[in-house]
């Protein structure tokens, strides 16, 4: 039954988000599924080769007690869904918070207090742990897009940032299980080697960046998608 563990997680956590994308008349947001599904497939392809690049290298890796032996590019089935179920659960989050609290976003101020707050955190430790692997690329991304988003769509920071920390509720549960909460060994694995070797519960402080440049990158293609969708109506 472990071996199901992957598949669970990622079905369970598609499952809710997509029965509300059809089934609830007033968000309706199976209307934009077309332009979730692009804008998700355009950048987990960058994603998915990051990931199987880093397979290759031993920076992690999968537990095979865990997921089914079907494998692609050396990775499990369930880590390409994870890039498609987790993404689409997280950008109906984001759409239905906008929907039900239209001002539940920060002031400019407060988001550009953050953003330069975290660009001084994350540029600091990438300059004292510059050549591991996961840190450094993980964190050059994430400050890349920062930047871009600082100059380009702060309006959107301002409504993103509040959404994300409800987001990382449900990621730290499932991520926390994915590397080791809750279960005798984790179904990913990271080189400690490779990253900052500090974790909140079991997982990489990293993967809260990571999380936020993939989601933010999926959500930036999603808003220029939705409002073309909007504009020929």
């Amino acid at each position: 039954m472990s071996q199901y563990l992957y598949l669970i997680l990622n079905l369970g956590s598609l499952s809710i988000p997509l029965l509300y994308s059809v089934f609830e008349k007033k968000l309706h947001f199976i209307q934009y599924f077309k332009q979730a599904a692009l804008s998700i497939l355009l950048v987990v392809l960058f994603f998915l080769i990051w990931d199987s690049w880093f397979t290759q290298m031993g920076v992690w890796g999968f537990n095979p007690d865990y997921h089914l032996s079907l494998k692609l590019l050396n990775m499990p089935i369930e880590e390409w869904m994870f890039f498609f179920c987790i993404p689409y659960a997280c950008l109906f989050t984001h759409e239905a918070l906008k929907f039900l609290f239209p001002k539940f976003k920060m002031s400019k101020s407060m988001t550009v207090i953050i953003s330069f707050f975290l660009i001084v955190l994350v540029s600091l430790l990438l300059i004292f742990n510059f050549g591991k692997w996961y840190t450094t690329v993980n964190f050059v991304l994430f400050l890349l897009l920062l930047g871009y988003a600082l100059k380009n769509h702060l309006n959107t920071l301002q409504e993103y940032y509040p959404s994300f920390l409800v987001i990382l509720i449900p990621f730290l549960i499932v991520n926390g299980i994915l590397t080791g909460s809750f279960i005798e060994e984790p179904v990913v694995w990271y080189n400690n080697a490779e990253n900052l070797d500090f974790r909140i519960f079991t997982i990489p402080f990293e993967d809260i960046f990571y999380a936020f440049t993939l989601l933010f990158s999926i959500q930036l293609i999603f808003n220029f998608l939705k409002n073309k969708k909007l504009e020929r109506k």
